[in-house]
């Protein structure tokens, strides 16, 4: 489990059956009417997209194993990697820092 709590607009990688399975954004985090629940509205980042809303104690959305229909499920965290992160410098040039050097665009070209 990670030390921070996931909130809105994380990206987390959900665990089936302990084997990871698809990557969703938390789009809402809402109390329960059930005391300590949540009600918490994932995006399933598949195609297509798909909205679901699943009630989770707080423990479950920060990356405790759950159960849902007697199968193992779990939510990990993916951290957010910011190009000044790059240790490798691979991100290459962008935005204002880029400024005044010359930035190699390439199109994007539809195979036929």
């Amino acid at each position: 489990m990670t030390s921070k709590a996931n909130r809105e607009g994380d990206v987390v990688l959900i665990h089936y059956r302990d084997k990871p399975m698809t990557y969703a954004r938390i789009e809402a985090i809402r109390a329960d009417s059930k005391r300590d629940w949540y009600q918490v509205t994932l995006l399933f980042l598949t195609i297509p997209t798909q909205v679901v809303t699943w009630i989770l104690k707080e423990d479950y959305i920060n990356g405790g194993p759950f159960t849902m229909g007697g199968q193992s499920v779990r939510l990990e965290r993916v951290e957010r990697v910011r190009p000044e992160d790059d240790p490798a410098g691979k991100s290459g040039p962008s935005g204002p820092k880029s400024a005044g050097k010359p930035v190699k665009v390439i199109p994007f070209k539809k195979q036929h």
